[in-house]
């Protein structure tokens, strides 16, 4: 889906095996790519769009994707809409499930110690290599070459939906137009696919967003605001050695 992924296995494994369990995770992440991507005419996603697959048709993975955007869309009060742009796009939540999803599988492979790192969606668990938890910069709207604030954790699930790079993406359904109020969304909690499109309502809400990521169980969440106000839950974790800038 043009997005850059890195993933770093801490554990003290044979190079071979580790090499393997990379592979197996770049294998998943071009599965889902080949499935889910909204630039590939081929893709599964593209054809059942088009009406050229019928959803008894479908992948399992497809069908339960379809399944948790559709929660997703009551549990947002429809600000979370694959098809906000018109056609389905369920990539506010792919993104974040997938890497959740390769993060599961090496941890049952025994890959206890990983970060996984797909364009800002990551999924930290364990130690790093220097024994210490992993710290996760949130890159600053404003300045690419800053962090706004560092979280440190040893599983956490860190996802953040902004304007910066793609300009006003994210769409308000009800209003039919880019969404305005929030230039930053990042939202931390146990499962990666849910935090991304948490981050993703968030922004289509607005400044109202902010109230509702409040009122969110079990995530926590830092906002920056398109009038450079920063504000976050009181029980991030933040790094308590990284500056903020």
């Amino acid at each position: 889906m043009g997005t850059p992924v890195s993933l770093d296995i801490a554990d003290d494994r044979p190079m071979t095996e580790l090499a393997a369990l990379a592979d197996e995770v770049f294998a998943w992440l071009r599965e889902v790519d080949a499935r889910f991507s909204t630039y590939r005419p081929d893709s599964e996603v593209c054809r059942f769009d088009r009406g050229e697959l019928l959803l008894s048709e479908a992948s399992a993975d497809l069908r339960r994707v379809l399944e948790r955007c559709a929660d997703l869309w009551g549990a947002t009060d429809g600000f979370f809409d694959a098809y906000a742009t018109g056609g389905l796009d369920p990539s506010g939540y792919v993104k974040g499930w997938a890497v959740q999803v390769a993060s599961d599988r090496l941890r049952a492979a025994g890959a206890d110690n990983h970060c996984l790192n797909a364009g800002g969606d990551v999924r930290v668990r364990g130690h790093s290599s220097t024994g210490l938890p992993w710290r996760i910069g949130v890159r600053h709207p404003w300045n690419p070459s800053a962090v706004c604030l560092v979280l440190s954790g040893t599983d956490l699930a860190v996802a953040t939906s902004g304007v910066y790079e793609r300009g006003h993406h994210v769409r308000d359904p009800r209003r039919g137009a880019p969404a305005r109020g929030l230039r930053s969304v990042t939202v931390v909690g146990p499962d990666l696919g849910l935090a991304d499109a948490y981050a993703t309502a968030a922004v289509a809400m607005g400044v109202a967003g902010i109230g509702w990521l409040d009122r969110l169980p079990g995530y926590r969440h830092a906002v920056v605001t398109d009038d450079a106000r920063c504000l976050h839950s009181t029980d991030l974790p933040l790094s308590t050695t990284d500056p903020v800038n």
